[in-house]
């Protein structure tokens, strides 16, 4: 078990249940950060009473420091605060911001060996080769938050190794609009598309999950995570999202982990590792369940998720076009500016025009990632 962390993205959804789990688990939390939520920051940092808080948007940051003027935390602000607070304070980083802004702070976090409870899926999809070989020579622990991650590593766990496996099954709820065709959603809502049936999450990945680009993302970070190429992954829907994800072996057994759908488990279990602790989740009445469903996604329903799938087999730069596209088409469409299917639309257009390269330094995966950026917000 850990001794203390550090969160970043503390004012997000998986942000403020990492520092609920820290408090009932009596761990020390050292730094934090956020963006923009000032009010909510000098909340935290007053009940945690870190040492530092990052506020990545340098003008709120000025405003934070004369909020906490009173006290002895420090404050700092923009991308060099950020990689502070992720590599020097605690044993264990929690990386819970969204979006690729997480790339150099975890990497910095891993280059001092700190354990990464990862929550930002937009690492390792831009950068998952890179990512993972600096944590295997810094000797840094990567473990997932993700709730469909973290029941694969818990499956492979429970066998002992991973020379048996199979396949991954990664189960997807579907989001709201599951079985709902491209004509069906061409008038969504973003207040309907953040409407998660079985998740409180925020508003971008709530749009990911809409999409279902969340589970391409997730299919893309499962293989570097797992070691396993995109073959030996299968994408199955669960609407019920009991089981969070499935492992195959060669003898034909299958191993699930089940449970509520609640984040708190896997955070608790990334941070508490090799330690099972009790908590607070009730698990699933297997009485009261009725039954449990699983479909085949229908591709020409889900062409994000296809999208990130083709991108996993081209690899390189890929991965990190088609992230960035999605991340600046999300906030478009979460503004009102696009529309739902526009988001796929912007996105595939990026991935098909802009050119990628193989085995990509850090240098490659920025340019990439600007220029998806660019090329959304010139077409908008």
């Amino acid at each position: 078990m850990i001794n203390a962390l550090s969160v970043l993205g503390s004012t997000g959804s998986v942000g403020t249940q990492a520092l609920a789990v820290a408090e009932r688990l009596c761990l020390p939390v050292r730094s934090i950060s956020g963006n923009k939520n000032i009010e909510l920051l000098e909340y935290q940092a007053r009940r945690f009473r870190p040492e530092f808080v990052c506020v990545y948007n340098e003008t709120a940051a000025k405003r934070l420091q004369i909020a906490l003027a009173d006290t002895n935390i420090k404050v700092g602000g923009g991308m060099s605060a950020l990689i502070d607070c992720a590599a020097s304070y605690a044993d264990c980083v929690v990386t819970a911001v969204s979006g690729s802004v997480g790339l150099e702070p975890t990497l910095a976090a891993i280059d001092e060996g700190r354990r990464i409870a990862l929550a930002n899926k937009e690492t390792l999809v831009c950068a998952g080769e890179l990512v993972m070989a600096r944590a295997k020579r810094n000797h840094a622990e990567i473990l997932p938050v993700d709730s469909e991650h973290s029941a694969i590593f818990q499956c492979l766990e429970a066998q002992g190794c991973t020379k048996a496996l199979k396949r991954i099954h990664l189960t997807a709820s579907g989001g709201p609009f599951l079985g709902k065709s491209r004509e069906q959603t061409k008038n969504v809502s973003p207040s309907e598309a953040v409407r998660h049936p079985n998740w409180s999450m925020g508003a971008k990945i709530s749009v990911d999950s809409a999409t279902m680009m969340n589970k391409g993302l997730e299919f893309i970070e499962a293989m570097h995570l797992f070691d396993v190429s995109p073959e030996e992954i299968k994408v199955i829907i669960h609407p019920e999202s009991i089981i969070h994800s499935m492992v195959e072996y060669i003898d034909g057994s299958i191993i699930a982990q089940l449970g509520a759908p609640d984040m708190t488990l896997p955070i608790q279990y990334a941070l508490t590792y090799p330690e099972r602790i009790k908590s607070d989740i009730s698990p699933p009445d297997f009485a009261k369940l009725s039954a449990l469903h699983f479909y085949e996604p229908e591709p020409e329903k889900v062409p994000c998720l296809m999208l990130a799938m083709d991108c996993a087999e081209k690899a390189g730069t890929a991965p990190a076009v088609m992230s960035a596209a999605n991340e600046m088409a999300v906030s478009l469409f979460l503004q009102e500016k696009i529309g739902y299917n526009d988001i796929y639309d912007l996105v595939a257009q990026a991935v098909n025009a802009i050119a990628t390269c193989g085995s990509p330094d850090l240098d490659d995966i920025k340019n990439a990632d600007e220029a998806a950026r660019l090329f959304v917000r010139e077409r908008v």
